[in-house]
């Protein structure tokens, strides 16, 4: 039903996908109190992190940004200005929760490294779709493959720390993770 891979040519040749819902960019204490109950009351979101790029060798930057996305909200945490509030760590501990999102191991030790909880109901697309015969492990080629649409990852090597995350950096935070939720649902629909 799927292909099993796609080709960078082929990928150009597909219409272009971004998030275009509501972006909520949560960087202080009120912003997190005023959005959080908008967040508890979802029951499947796609995840993603973003961090500063390290152009030195043996340089890791912290996490800077976690991205969780309903169907059409994107809520862009700074983990960089406000840490990991345990609130958070509470729906990433929440086994009613789905947390969607691709290669998230690293993601989930970072995120455990910053507040400890216990990650449950987290769902790794690069495991997921072996299942539907697809050998692809990039987003970009998932979502190809999957949505027939193509993703941009233009702004992936831009500096996540800087004060104020541009337009074009927010779009392209809601979408990975957004692009996660929009894959895994479109899977289970050809169940």
């Amino acid at each position: 039903m799927f292909a099993e891979n796609v080709s960078n040519d082929e990928i150009n040749e597909l219409p272009l996908y971004q998030f275009d819902g509501g972006v909520f960019v949560i960087d202080s204490f009120d912003k997190l109190d005023y959005f959080l109950p908008l967040i508890q009351e979802q029951k499947i979101l796609g995840f993603d992190t973003e961090t500063k790029p390290s152009f030195k060798k043996g340089i890791i930057n912290p996490v800077s940004l976690l991205q969780l996305t309903s169907k059409n909200q994107a809520f862009l945490i700074r983990i960089n200005k406000i840490g990991l509030p345990m609130e958070i760590a509470n729906i990433l501990s929440d086994e009613k929760v789905k947390k969607i999102g691709l290669a998230i191991k690293d993601d989930i030790k970072i995120l455990m490294d910053i507040t400890n909880f216990e990650p449950k109901s987290f769902i790794d697309l690069q495991d997921y779709v072996g299942s539907f015969g697809i050998e692809a492990r990039s987003l970009k080629k998932i979502t190809a493959i999957v949505l027939n649409k193509r993703i941009s990852k233009s702004q992936q090597v831009t500096n996540w720390e800087r004060e104020e995350l541009s337009e074009a950096q927010q779009t392209y935070a809601a979408t990975d993770a957004w692009a996660c939720l929009k894959v895994y649902e479109n899977l289970n629909h050809t169940i």
